[in-house]
């Protein structure tokens, strides 16, 4: 078969790159234009692109997938099948009616959960202990067409949203290729989602990596993991944003934390880290980042900081 595969982020290329070593032919890439990246602002290159343009695969960047000149391009294809994984545009009607068959997705979620942009980290804050991969038949609605397959994975203790990550994207590239060679066979089967069921993964915006110390230590270490590399968990020290990037539960007995205590420091054990009161129980800080610094085990951190017992981190 012919497909257009449209994709933009490192999740995409993987499965990119299956579909180039298949049968089938990647007649173009459809990404995001190059974007500005970085401390330093650097115009870079989708990663998608990088790998395309390695392999030979003509690379099309329009700001608007779904404006004149991009339909006219498309349609001039002549695409069997559309195949979409973190693309990052939406595509409109009479985007999805130009391949001759219809428009597919890879999505990181056992759909109908955590439909939306950001489904692993998401997964990952909620304390799910399984998620997975889905390929859907698109339609005009967000991550709500009918599943053609799914492939579920163990959310791991230790897991982070990059580890996370970095499984799903080779599990979903391995099941995109299955799916793609059952509706080349004529042998895929649809099944209605089931919106009743489902839950949402909402684009992550900064406030949303502010730590609430009154909230329980698990759902603190929770978005600890979920929120790396961004936006980050963090706190305020001294004015300063301090990002927690490493955290531990800890089962504390309750008479060592005070009353209203939530963000203060309970404790500092060398070659361990900073024990940190929250609404029930406490955290262990492993390691942390001062805003413009590089990140820092605890130990590293409090030789250049002052930081004692009773110190508050303000919400």
């Amino acid at each position: 078969m012919n497909i257009i595969f449209f994709g933009t982020s490192d999740f995409a290329v993987p499965s990119l790159k299956r579909l180039l070593g298949s049968k089938h032919e990647v007649v173009s890439l459809v990404t995001q234009p190059d974007r500005k990246k970085g401390r330093r602002q650097v115009v870079s290159p989708p990663p998608t692109k990088v790998a395309a343009l390695c392999l030979g695969v003509p690379v099309f960047q329009p700001e608007d997938v779904s404006d004149q000149n991009s339909i006219e391009y498309l349609k001039k294809l002549g695409a069997d099948l559309f195949v979409v994984v973190s693309f990052g545009q939406i595509l409109k009607k009479e985007i999805l009616a130009i391949p001759k068959l219809y428009c597919i997705n890879l999505h990181g979620s056992l759909l109908p959960k955590y439909r939306g942009a950001a489904p692993t980290n998401w997964a990952i804050i909620n304390g799910e202990r399984a998620t997975g991969v889905s390929v859907i038949k698109m339609n005009e609605r967000m991550d709500a067409g009918d599943i053609i397959s799914r492939k579920e994975l163990e959310v791991k203790e230790k897991d982070t949203n990059l580890s996370l990550s970095e499984r799903l994207k080779l599990t979903g590239a391995e099941l995109l290729l299955e799916t793609i060679e059952s509706i080349s066979k004529g042998i895929a089967t649809f099944r209605r989602q089931d919106d009743k069921q489902a839950t949402y993964a909402p684009k992550l915006k900064k406030k949303d990596g502010l730590i609430n110390w009154e909230e329980p230590s698990l759902k603190v270490h929770n978005k600890v993991r979920g929120f790396i590399p961004w936006p980050g968990a963090y706190t305020y020290f001294e004015g300063r944003i301090l990002k927690i990037w490493k955290t531990e539960v800890l089962e504390i007995a309750a008479e060592r934390i005070k009353a209203g205590s939530f963000g203060e420091v309970i404790d500092i054990i060398k070659d361990k880290g900073i024990i940190v009161s929250t609404g029930s129980g406490a955290i262990l800080i492993k390691e942390l980042q001062l805003e413009g610094k590089k990140v820092l085990d605890c130990d590293s951190f409090i030789r250049g900081h002052m930081i004692n017992r009773g110190y508050k981190f303000v919400k």
